[in-house]
């Protein structure tokens, strides 16, 4: 099982902070999504596009059965895989102590606007919202604040601690969650639901 598992919408840092805590850990770590694309031998776009979302719902799901099953260190997840709920109780199984990171919509738009693999890597997989342009149907950015909305309660039903990662450092973020796991987490295990989040950790932000 994993030391500690991150969840949270595409853009918010997962990745970047999981390597950076596992370093602070002493410990390995692993995207869930990278592992899923090297398994398959193609991005999660083309996959989606080639096979469908239900196909590739399916390979997430196996992935991180797999994962939370032997891996035992710093779990990124994919950022849909709350979505279905043999994932979540998984999650809350195997992968605890769970972190939510958090960015703001606005955040998280800009982040993928400016990662040039966005196109390439990340489908568009929300449905378009009511009011939304035609034209906006399918694309990535346009899907955030909708998504972030469905997965929100979703989310925090899963977590231990939520993270703002929108304002403070990668680094800073990976310190703050090493600390809540030294000093706070051993007291909340065992006693705490997930979903209770932990006010301290989710007061300061971080950068993706």
């Amino acid at each position: 099982m994993p030391r500690i598992t991150l969840i949270g919408y595409r853009g918010t840092g997962k990745s970047t902070v999981a390597a950076l805590l596992s370093d602070i850990l002493g410990c390995g770590w692993c995207d869930a999504d990278l592992v899923l694309e090297d398994q398959l031998g193609c991005s999660i776009a083309s996959l989606v596009r080639e096979r469908g979302e239900p196909f590739f719902r399916d390979k997430e799901a196996a992935v991180l059965a797999d994962l939370l099953e032997r891996f035992p260190g710093v779990l990124s997840t994919g950022g849909g895989a709350v979505l279905r709920a043999e994932n979540r109780e998984a999650l809350r199984a195997l992968g605890r102590p769970v972190v939510w990171l958090t960015s703001p919509a606005d955040v998280v738009r800009q982040r993928l606007a400016a990662d040039p693999t966005t196109a390439q890597r990340r489908p568009a997989l929300a449905v378009s919202p009511a009011g939304m342009p035609p034209s906006a149907a399918g694309d990535p950015l346009a899907e955030v604040t909708a998504a972030l909305a469905d997965r929100e309660p979703l989310y925090r039903g899963c977590a231990d601690a939520q993270v703002d990662t929108s304002i403070a450092t990668p680094a800073a973020v990976a310190d703050q969650i090493a600390v809540w796991l030294r000093t706070e987490w051993p007291t909340q295990e065992g006693n705490a639901e997930p979903g209770d989040g932990n006010p301290a950790a989710g007061r300061s932000g971080a950068a993706s």
